[in-house]
């Protein structure tokens, strides 16, 4: 974002954004606000992208979630006694969260916002899933919010989104994006490294695809096999190889290098429930990704957009 910078770390975190932009640290509270998803329910497909079991990264559903305010307000509560948390974002985060018409989506944005303590909303949906009528409804919430909506994209090649069953293709997104950023509403988007049939080149092409677009905000995962996904079938089968966490750091700082150093970096690396993750296991925690990371940037001597200047 104009103007923020990070000076302590090679790359613009979303916590430092949030600090700077807020005065003080600002957290997340997860929703499940009760969506599917047309490449689950038969608009587009039943089977889902080849990775996705939506209960690997977030709560359990078991029959009918609670109320979007009563989920909102308990998990305030917790992060509050945990944390001292001031202010809060209402992550509205599984399954394709624009997906339904715009008099329920008004009603379920709106029981998040409890408090001014609740300062915004992130919205993870996907870039085919946003009619302009729904865009203006964000629009208004981000007139007034920090809003940002997040596109599952995870590559900018239509081959790769084929073969992991996206349903939308590349200029399905970037149509998204701009008529996103036209209304004033942050993108962020979201990218897999190490997806099957994939190349570094591939990779950073996707970086490039994305500084060109203007996205605001980036959020990385590397890939993992869930158990009970069709990507599971595959690693058994020996088609998919899996990048080892040595492996990781390296490609994650070749994309970072290539996206404006304006870009807000929601995430530098996936997260799974234990139980459910087959491959791989890394034996580096989510802190020790991101020490290899950071020295990665050292040990290269640059920072998020170095190599970006050169690709205008």
């Amino acid at each position: 974002m104009p103007g923020i910078e990070c000076p302590s770390r090679p790359f613009l975190a979303f916590g430092d954004y949030l600090t700077a932009r807020f005065g003080c640290k600002v957290y997340r509270v997860a929703l499940d606000a009760g969506f599917s998803c047309p490449n689950r329910d038969g608009t587009i497909g039943t089977e889902g992208c080849i990775y996705c079991r939506t209960d690997s990264f977030a709560p359990v559903r078991r029959g009918s979630p609670l109320p979007v305010r009563e989920q909102m307000l308990a998990g305030m509560e917790r992060v509050r006694r945990r944390y001292g948390a001031r202010k809060f974002l209402a992550y509205f985060q599984p399954f394709t969260n624009t997906y339904a018409d715009v008099t329920t989506l008004r009603q379920r944005y709106d029981a998040a916002l409890v408090s001014p303590e609740v300062v915004g909303l992130c919205i993870g949906t996907r870039p085919d899933c946003v009619p302009d009528a729904t865009l203006d409804l964000v629009a208004e919430y981000a007139r007034r919010l920090e809003v940002w909506l997040e596109y599952g994209l995870q590559s900018a090649n239509d081959v790769t989104l084929a073969r992991i069953n996206r349903g939308h293709s590349f200029a399905t997104f970037a149509d998204a994006v701009v008529r996103t950023r036209r209304r004033g509403i942050k993108v962020c988007a979201h990218v897999i490294l190490g997806l099957p049939g994939e190349t570094r080149e591939d990779v950073l092409r996707t970086a490039d695809a994305l500084g060109q677009l203007g996205v605001e905000g980036v959020k990385m995962h590397h890939l993992h096999v869930v158990r009970g996904t069709p990507l599971e079938a595959m690693w058994k089968g020996g088609e998919v190889r899996l990048l080892t966490a040595e492996e990781y750091a390296p490609l994650a700082v070749d994309f970072l290098e290539r996206i404006p150093a304006s870009v807000v970096v929601h995430r530098l690396v996936g997260e799974c429930r234990r139980e459910l993750l087959l491959s791989p296991i890394w034996t580096e925690s989510k802190r020790e990704v991101t020490r290899r990371i950071k020295e990665e940037f050292a040990r290269r001597g640059t920072r998020q957009g170095a190599a970006y200047p050169t690709l205008r």
